[in-house]
């Protein structure tokens, strides 16, 4: 594919160009036909083009496209301020900030957390991933390809294990770590905040533990420091639920949203605590495009129809097809390249070993090709590029998604056949 005046500087994972796409479908320049289980990264958790969500737009591009909130105010805005409130599972009531995308969200967090506290360190976790913008890159929990050549990033910034049953850490490891940062590199008065994914997007869809999750609540409440929950990848119903902290058994000072947010649309969020979201000086937060009317037409239909109860069944009938699948690959012997299966609800990834044919990183680049060849669009992840991550709309109609898991066994099928001379 030619794209002569695009920066190298990005990446791209297929080269195709995609001109139309219908819920969990579509089809390139060409007319080519692919099933989507890349789905923008998270952000069509509602497929390409919901209906409703269209309709939503086009509805409001009649009346308002645009006002900058923080010099004229519109309605659209505090719409969705509001449906928030009533959208997100935490007891207090939430403070909002309305940005473009998740990484101006985690800047605007940072910001929130250092004028809350007076205090500048931050502390994230390996394998994490928050943005690519500077604050937000030296968050990031590894060099590659993020951090290559950009010299010193804003900090002070520390990073500790993270617990989870997909990373062979637990959490008495990951509190050890925790406690040895506090006494060896920077004490725990000075530490702004702390934040974490409740499942980890570009990590490889790891899930956190949730015995931690409690002790670090505990422990930011014990030094006063801002516990903020990176829920731009996971969040909007990718986990069966609205946000994966629910399922952790506590809540956030801040959360950070995006992605899935508003259909396609650039709309992101940091909310929380008024207490904390309150401490910017007046003119502190804004953004000449943030909370876009068009953006919040988009977010307010998203909410009216993520219920918990058509989450819940959504995301249970793509878990069930998806773990069903992998058990039937994995058993059968003939993918030897195939490891554990990550992740929790539809937020599934599947490691990709090493074998001695190939690294699991070339087993799964292989794939992504054979797999668009064979009419599947996939996407990798992990520090070593080596787990796939299946992140198909939640309302993909389930024909479509043994479709697509067919697809890709046959994708893997290509990949590895015996070897005849071995045989």
């Amino acid at each position: 594919m030619d794209l002569p005046h695009v920066s190298h500087g990005l990446g791209i994972v297929h080269p195709i160009c995609i001109e139309r796409g219908r819920n969990a479908e579509v089809w390139d320049e060409r007319g080519t036909h692919y099933i989507d289980f890349i789905g923008g990264i998270g952000v069509l958790n509602l497929g390409h083009s919901h209906p409703q969500v269209v309709e939503a737009v086009k509805s409001q591009a009649d009346t308002l496209m645009h006002s900058a909130f923080n010099a004229v105010p519109h309605r659209g805005y505090l719409e969705v301020v509001e449906a928030l409130d009533a959208f997100v599972p935490v007891s207090y009531p939430l403070s909002c900030m309305l940005t473009n995308s998740g990484a101006e969200a985690t800047e605007n967090a940072l910001k929130v957390a250092r004028a809350a506290t007076g205090r500048q360190a931050v502390i994230a976790f390996d394998d994490g991933f928050h943005g690519r913008t500077l604050a937000a890159l030296n968050l990031n929990g590894k060099v590659k390809p993020y951090k290559n050549r950009l010299g010193a990033l804003p900090g002070p910034v520390h990073h500790v294990p993270f617990p989870s049953g997909d990373s062979g850490v637990d959490a008495d490891q990951a509190m050890a770590a925790l406690e040895r940062l506090f006494e060896v590199e920077t004490p725990a008065d000075e530490v702004a905040c702390i934040i974490v994914e409740p499942v980890q997007g570009e990590g490889g869809f790891r899930v956190l533990c949730a015995d931690f999750a409690k002790r670090l609540r505990a422990l930011c409440d014990r030094h006063g420091i801002v516990l903020i929950f990176d829920e731009i990848q996971s969040g909007f119903g990718r986990t069966g639920t609205r946000f994966a902290f629910s399922r952790l058994g506590v809540e956030p000072d801040l959360l950070l949203m995006g992605k899935s947010m508003a259909a396609g649309l650039p709309l992101a969020a940091v909310a929380g605590r008024a207490e904390f979201m309150g401490t910017v000086p007046k003119g502190g937060l804004g953004g000449t495009y943030s909370g876009n009317a068009l953006a919040c037409a988009a977010a307010r239909t998203v909410m009216a129809l993520m219920s918990e109860e058509a989450l819940a069944s959504w995301g249970a009938r793509q878990e069930a097809l998806i773990v069903e699948a992998h058990r039937r690959w994995q058993t059968s012997g003939r993918f030897p390249m195939l490891g554990n299966l990550t992740g929790v609800g539809a937020m599934r990834g599947i490691v990709f070993e090493d074998t001695d044919r190939a690294s699991g990183a070339e087993h799964l680049a292989a794939l992504l090709t054979a797999a668009r060849e064979a009419g599947v669009l996939l996407m990798p992840s992990g520090r070593r590029r080596n787990v796939l991550r299946l992140l198909a709309p939640l309302t993909a109609e389930p024909d479509t998604l043994q479709e697509g898991l067919g697809r890709i066994e046959r994708a893997l099928d290509s990949l590895f056949q015996p070897n005849t001379e071995e045989a």
